[in-house]
């Protein structure tokens, strides 16, 4: 017996992109660890970054926390956006003075990790998060948030549920 290649993607989608969330959100962590404590390397070859300087400690500490919380699941939706904006914010205001293209002024790493966390904030945390564990929020109308529609197999138009 065979197995299609569309039921194979189908089937794996929740598990890559639960794995890709995991790996963005340790990568980012990873990153902020290093420039807050000195840590995996440090900040250019060794040391950290002062406390409270702007804007390279108060992006340190997004990187560590909200990289953490990407990695759990745990308000992914929320961190991963965050996440994404401060990495727009350090390419525009970093990377982008010294040329156009992310690969002539160094940027790579912030368009990529802006983009990934733009995707995690749009597709959700997949179905191993920690997210899942916790009560839904019950909306105006008295059903669960989330509850009431289901996605098209391609997650394009909501359909009532009866």
């Amino acid at each position: 017996m065979s197995v299609h290649p569309r039921h194979a993607v189908d089937t794996a989608r929740p598990l890559v992109l639960t794995a890709f969330r995991i790996v963005v959100g340790l990568l980012f962590a990873c990153h902020g660890a290093a420039s807050l404590f000195g840590v995996l390397g440090g900040v250019k070859g060794g040391g950290s970054v002062p406390a409270g300087q702007w804007p390279g400690w108060w992006a340190a500490l997004i990187q560590l926390v909200g990289g953490g919380l990407v990695l759990a699941g745990l308000g992914t939706r929320a961190a991963a956006l965050l996440c994404s904006g401060s990495m727009a914010y350090a390419y525009f205001t970093v990377h982008q003075e010294h040329a156009l293209l992310p690969i002539q002024n160094g940027g790579e790493a912030s368009v990529m990790f802006c983009w990934a966390f733009l995707a995690i904030a749009v597709l959700g945390p997949g179905p191993f998060a920690l997210d899942r564990l916790l009560p839904r929020r019950v909306g105006r109308r008295g059903a669960r948030a989330g509850e009431g529609t289901d996605r098209t197999r391609h997650g394009s138009q909501p359909t009532p549920t009866g």
